[in-house]
């Protein structure tokens, strides 16, 4: 980020500012747990867990190449879309049983951006459901053998990139813990290792956003052409450059655009995806019906 901005970055802690991370991971880990006197406590604790195991618990149906996955149900993709959902109860909970009328009000604003993306991530699931047929995750991924659902879905797939950031409450539309307000959001009571819970609960639904992305977009592991020099090359690596890939694209936008105001956040949910969303439903559902390529 501070070579794309070209600004100095953290660059004194090991080669290159390399250790930084170990270093700020260290610190939080070693400082003192604080709670407020008049928080919930087992639900004060219980909050920062919550929203880091589900993060974790959604990767079993995430397949990183053809039988290398944990669990690989019927539902895969319906399973990984409720779980990302229940997200929003962590949020919720850190922000009540705090007792802090900042973290509550913060942790309002946090779900209600969660909620009103979800509808739209919903809509533009259905819409790549319909043209691939399969709900289970690595048929969704062999079913794109022959076109990426990208390419044809185009449209549909910026639709869920973007999203996604406000649903991970990535930039630009990090507003629940923008740091450039005096109060972090729902997690300003929290400090030592709930904090960094929090912060690592967002990094790892960013990895395990990318995964969906790169199985229903760029065609998962399978190589891009058929060729010998990419058939050797393992498809769980393949399935990685691409997920980096889209983990570059979170840090890039990051780095290139300004915060949202809340109410263009909230605009944008309603009045443009929304209805686009739906809107992409009906022909391609349409298209597919008429012309008889249901799969």
């Amino acid at each position: 980020m501070a070579f794309v901005q070209r600004r100095k970055g953290p660059d004194v802690v090991g080669s290159f500012g390399l250790l930084q991370p170990l270093a700020d991971g260290s610190k939080l880990i070693l400082k003192e747990p604080i709670s407020p006197s008049s928080a919930n406590f087992s639900l004060f604790r219980m909050a920062p867990v919550a929203t880091f195991m589900l993060s974790l618990v959604a990767r079993a149906v995430v397949p990183f190449d053809y039988g290398m996955v944990l669990s690989d149900p019927n539902i895969g993709l319906l399973y990984l879309f409720a779980i990302s959902s229940l997200g929003v109860y962590g949020i919720i909970t850190a922000g009540r049983s705090s007792n802090s009328k900042y973290a509550f009000l913060g942790a309002l604003r946090s779900a209600a951006q969660m909620v009103s993306y979800e509808v739209s991530i919903g809509l533009i699931l259905i819409t790549v459901l319909i043209c691939v047929g399969p709900r289970n995750s690595s048929e969704i991924v062999m079913a794109q053998k022959q076109i990426w659902s990208g390419i044809p879905l185009f449209p549909v797939l910026v639709m869920f990139l973007i999203s996604r950031l406000a649903e991970t409450n990535r930039a630009p539309f990090d507003l629940p813990e923008a740091e450039a307000e005096s109060v972090a959001g729902y997690n300003v009571e929290y400090s030592s290792m709930g904090s960094a819970l929090f912060f690592l609960g967002e990094y790892a639904n960013m990895i395990l956003m990318s995964g969906p992305c790169t199985s229903l977009s760029p065609g998962g592991w399978p190589p891009i052409l058929d060729l010998p020099i990419f058939n050797k090359i393992p498809g769980s690596i393949r399935f990685s450059i691409k997920v980096i890939l889209f983990l570059f694209l979170y840090i890039w936008v990051r780095a290139a655009f300004p915060r949202y105001r809340y109410d263009q956040l909230m605009g944008l949910g309603r009045k443009v995806f929304l209805p686009l969303s739906l809107a992409r439903v009906v022909p391609v559902s349409g298209v597919l019906v008429t012309f008889q390529w249901l799969p």
